[in-house]
């Protein structure tokens, strides 16, 4: 079951697919919007709340990369499922590293894509985490409540992949944590297209909690393996 009739936003242009996900996602207890391209899903995505959005990636106007760039850069932390068709490998692959939650590829089941909406729902749930929201170590600031870092006075805003490696890696620091550790709590996959996805957020990352990203002294690299958070709290 969902959570209560949690609002979703289907933004595709094929009718039959759109009207047919609104039809079974309000079977499911689910509140339904639809948008037949990406200007009209950019506008109702900025306009109204969502629990989670179905973004479909090849769409008139706006295509739904920049659809989920634009949010993204707005500071919109709504979960994103894209639907892909095959052979879209490379735009899946940017989507997710724009922060997007999950993809489905089509054709798919609808089984299938209610499992992904409630995997995905459950992984960005506020109660989702560890319970402490703000940690404080020597020059930084970590406050999981607003997705931000404060660093010698200089606030950075967190996209929510950061956000939640940062959470795992404080969680456990002094430990290592392998990439495929993250892949699988992170993204909630045990493989991705690319490992590259964790490095790349781990790289961005570093740049906004270290004074000289290139000798990290928090996030530190353990070659060949993954990563492990070094700092004691205050």
């Amino acid at each position: 079951m969902n959570r209560d009739g949690e609002s979703i936003l289907v933004i595709e242009d094929e009718a039959d697919l759109r009207e047919g996900l609104k039809h079974n996602l309000e079977l499911d207890g689910y509140r339904v919007e639809t948008a037949r391209n990406g200007t009209e899903g950019l506008a109702k995505a900025s306009r109204d709340r969502h629990a989670l959005l179905l973004l479909d990636l090849m769409l008139p106007e706006l295509s739904g990369l920049e659809v989920l760039r634009r949010l993204r850069e707005r500071g919109d932390r709504t979960p994103v499922i894209i639907l892909s068709a095959r052979g879209q490998d490379h735009e899946k692959v940017s989507g997710l590293e724009l922060g997007a939650d999950d993809y489905v590829t089509k054709p798919f089941g609808l089984a299938e894509l209610l499992a992904r909406i409630r995997a995905v729902l459950r992984r960005t749930s506020p109660e989702a985490g560890v319970s402490q929201d703000v940690f404080l170590f020597p020059n930084l600031k970590v406050d999981f409540r607003r997705f931000t870092v404060e660093r010698d006075g200089a606030e950075h805003q967190l996209s929510r992949y950061e956000a939640e490696i940062l959470r795992m890696l404080i969680a456990r620091r002094g430990e290592v944590v392998t990439r495929s550790d993250l892949l699988s709590k992170v993204w909630g996959y045990v493989h991705l297209p690319t490992t590259r996805t964790v490095d790349n957020h781990v790289a961005r990352l570093r740049k906004k909690i270290e004074n000289d990203p290139e000798r990290p002294l928090h996030l530190v690299t353990v070659h060949g393996i993954g990563y492990r958070f070094e700092s004691r709290p205050l």
